[in-house]
């Protein structure tokens, strides 16, 4: 089982009447006996023989789960920041922080080794569960897991060891193929060589029309939702980059097996949609290739994305992640706040800076109400905001296209905006009119006239005045003319940097050559 450096980190702000605080305080306690956690045997990991990560499950009644009242929110912070200790454990973080007679925050950080994102609504779900229990004095009744994570881990190795396992890598191999593309995203600020990003994020609203016109899009080319608004980010992709390749990151949920969907761990996998764009392609073309691949990696899911680099063996960089740079991640929202419990509201709290996975990261979410909420979550010290907020514009102008005009090429989609338009253009226009053009070797003549004695090169411990600089450069230029040097020539220039490449350069041009 792979252990990843990634904790799932979550806060909930609870607003409740002061009678009910200790009804908010047992639901939290109980998830170490009755709660979601509690049914999470307390697990702890350790290097085996050949530096394999082996899992060791703790004796019935240990506490899988640590929990602490809280102070204040600097020490809610540390519950969220401090690493965890993958061979003592716990790897489940509870804390609770009373802010006020009716308001507390309650923190639950998980390890990513033993959760993922559906694994967190469980345990909220059942929380959520044992608060409204504890509220009515009632005892808390959950329905027992038809298995633990543990025998999933088990089921995984044997099947690993099959036929269908082989299949699986197979598809996989001839789908990606041998060449593994680096997708150049352009960035304001030079990458990291470590590859570490402060997260930032961006979000907007889908506008009702275009979110329906997407979902009619989709029923028209028995594709879904989540297909379509793929296309159109790899069609962006591919124009901000200007590749054909687009290679993505999806995260999937694993749990297609009933039995697995209500247990807390950690089955989440990784796949890469590939789609191969170029600007003549028809955007309906595009959306048929994202449906095959789609289609082709759901019935492919059970090959773990680490065993997938390891048989592709990509040329590995420091801070590039392998097979795909960028994230899409979709999913059908739940409101959490629309909760209804006894004498209770909920709101969500950012506590923590996060460090960006990626760096760039599309979400989008299916809301209840039929709407579409997007976000990209990015590489802080790579992007600048209007950068991104021009990319969300752009993805949306490409998924206009995609529902209106399907027949239309992805390199004829108007991307930018009026506002662009005008911002490009205010910039072209250059107001100051230029009196006369002299080539760069005359100006150069006027100041070693004006001043001769005045430094124009300065290297290391050398320096050459503007007289010196015009003598020798004429003396070189003259010897370049006997040799046949003429006007529009190309001169080779070798010479390491240094004061006689910038005579060399000034001869050339003085000789009427180029260089």
């Amino acid at each position: 089982m792979a252990a990843g450096p990634d904790q799932h980190r979550v806060s909930h702000r609870w607003r409740a009447e002061p009678a009910r605080c200790a009804g908010c305080r047992r639901a939290t306690q109980q998830l170490r006996f009755a709660g979601a956690a509690a049914r999470i045997a307390a697990h702890v990991f350790r290097l085996g023989e050949g530096g394999a990560v082996e899992q060791r499950v703790q004796a019935p009644g240990t506490a899988g789960v640590a929990f602490t009242l809280l102070a204040d929110e600097a020490q809610a912070r540390r519950l969220v920041r401090t690493p965890f200790d993958l061979t003592t454990g716990p790897l489940i973080r509870v804390g609770l922080l009373r802010q006020g007679i009716d308001r507390h925050q309650l923190v639950v950080v998980m390890h990513h080794i033993v959760s993922d994102g559906w694994s967190m609504r469980i345990v909220v779900d059942e929380v959520f569960a044992d608060y409204a229990a504890a509220v009515r004095d009632e005892a808390t009744t959950l329905a027992p897991w038809p298995i633990q994570y543990a025998d999933f881990a088990v089921w995984q190795r044997q099947w690993q060891a099959g036929a269908e396992w082989q299949r699986q890598l197979d598809y996989w191999r001839e789908r990606l193929g041998a060449e593994q593309p680096v997708l150049q995203l352009p960035a304001d600020h030079p990458r990291q060589p470590d590859g570490r990003y402060r997260a930032a994020r961006h979000a907007w609203t889908l506008p009702p029309a275009l979110s329906a016109h997407l979902r009619q899009r989709a029923r028209d080319e028995g594709a879904t939702l989540f297909m379509v608004l793929l296309a159109g980010f790899q069609a962006v992709l591919s124009r901000w980059t200007a590749q054909s390749e687009i290679r993505v990151g999806v995260p999937i949920a694993n749990r297609d097996r009933p039995e697995i969907a209500p247990v807390v761990g950690f089955f989440v996998n990784t796949q890469v949609l590939d789609n191969r764009i170029d600007t003549r392609m028809p955007l309906a073309r595009v959306l048929a290739q994202t449906r095959e691949a789609a289609i082709g990696a759901q019935a492919h899911p059970d090959l773990p994305f680490e065993q997938l680099v390891e048989a592709l063996q990509p040329a590995r960089t420091l801070g590039v992640h392998p097979l795909f740079q960028v994230m899409f991640n979709h999913l059908r929202g739940e409101d959490l706040t629309a909760r209804r419990l006894p004498g209770l509201e909920i709101e969500p709290v950012a506590l923590a800076e996060r460090e960006a996975q990626f760096e760039l990261t599309l979400h989008t979410t299916e809301l209840p109400t039929g709407g579409i909420e997007a976000s990209f979550s990015y590489a802080a010290e790579l992007f600048e905001v209007d950068t991104i907020e021009r990319m969300a514009g752009h993805l949306v102008a490409m998924l206009e296209a995609i529902s209106a005009t399907p027949e239309r090429a992805v390199g004829d989609v108007v991307l930018m905006s009026s506002e662009e338009f005008e911002r490009l253009e205010r910039l072209s226009i250059n107001s100051d009119e230029a009196t006369e053009a002299v080539p760069m070797h005359h100006l150069i003549e006027r100041q070693a006239a004006m001043d001769p004695d005045a430094p124009a090169l300065v290297f290391g411990q050398s320096t050459l005045t503007r007289g010196q600089l015009n003598e020798r450069a004429n003396r070189l230029a003259h010897r370049l003319i006997a040799l046949g040097v003429r006007p529009d020539s190309r001169v080779g220039l070798a010479v390491d940097r240094s004061i006689e490449m910038m005579v060399g350069v000034l001869a050339i041009l003085k000789a009427g050559g180029a260089y």
